[in-house]
């Protein structure tokens, strides 16, 4: 089957299997990247290349999960995250839009210092802190995680994308194992309220990992009080401390400039 053809078979595919025609636009570009390796731009300089059988049974396989509602980059095994193609599982939350957010706040206010210490609280996937290795000059950076898998994980996208990233073990609730000054700490702990699962969609719901979603509703500052505790005397001189946090909770956080996500929603809590 001709590549142009194929493409709006498996757009309409896709768009019967997710339910939007917006959400399908998107995953067939990634699609296109991840398993044809063309842009959008080769893709339509080449319309009449001709698509190989077992490639048609790959996309094929694809969407049936997309239909049984598995998030595509679990299915890939794959997320792109602040220009890099980074691997993720089931052990560690989906890199998402928001956090490229809150780097960029942190790359806005630090992107001319040199020889950074920065600090990844409940790293997950590596996403946050090997963005900042990636883009802050001569920065030193340390990921934490209580999770084997997720550090397992980090560590592999790490060497995939040749950068150095001290990834360790350690638990939020229990810093002072963790020496030193830092000039940035960032963390994104989990902050859904389980109340709030209710109103969850399937695939996040039922495939993600519930530990690193999930706080309970009476203590919704479970993981940002010790780590704001922590900053205040392991702060170097003009350090930050930067989290993505829960809107609903936006004003437990005393003291914190809070920002906007880009859907006007408080998303992140700033100290400094």
């Amino acid at each position: 089957m001709q590549l142009c053809d194929f493409r709006r078979l498996i757009l309409g595919r896709l768009t019967a299997a997710v339910g939007s025609a917006d959400e399908a636009r998107a995953m067939e570009r990634i699609l296109l990247e991840e398993l044809l390796l063309m842009t959008p731009a080769q893709a339509l300089a080449r319309p009449e290349y001709e698509v190989p059988d077992f490639m048609q049974v790959k996309y094929a396989r694809i969407i049936a999960r997309l239909g049984d509602g598995e998030p595509l980059q679990y299915i890939l095994g794959r997320a792109r995250f602040f220009g890099m193609s980074l691997r993720v599982s089931p052990a560690v939350l989906i890199p998402r839009p928001e956090t490229e957010q809150l780097v960029d706040m942190i790359m806005d206010r630090f992107r001319s210092r040199t020889d950074l210490k920065v600090l990844d609280l409940g790293t997950g996937s590596g996403c946050i802190a090997l963005a900042l290795a990636r883009n802050l000059k001569f920065a030193k950076v340390t990921g934490v995680d209580i999770s084997e898998a997720a550090l397992e994980i980090a560590r592999k996208n790490a060497e995939e994308q040749g950068l150095k990233v001290n990834f360790i073990k350690g638990d939020i609730l229990n810093l002072d194992e963790i020496a030193g000054q830092w000039d940035v700490i960032v963390s994104n702990p989990p902050y859904v309220l389980e109340s709030e699962a209710a109103e969850m969609e399937r695939n996040v719901l039922d495939h993600e990992p519930h530990g690193a979603l999930f706080v309970a509703d009476g203590d919704p500052m479970r993981f940002y009080q010790p780590t704001i505790d922590y900053w205040r005397t392991h702060r170097a001189p003009g350090g930050m401390l930067f989290f993505e946090i829960n809107p609903l909770c936006a004003g437990l956080f005393t003291g914190a400039e809070i920002e906007r996500d880009f859907c006007g929603k408080e998303r992140f809590a700033l100290y400094g």
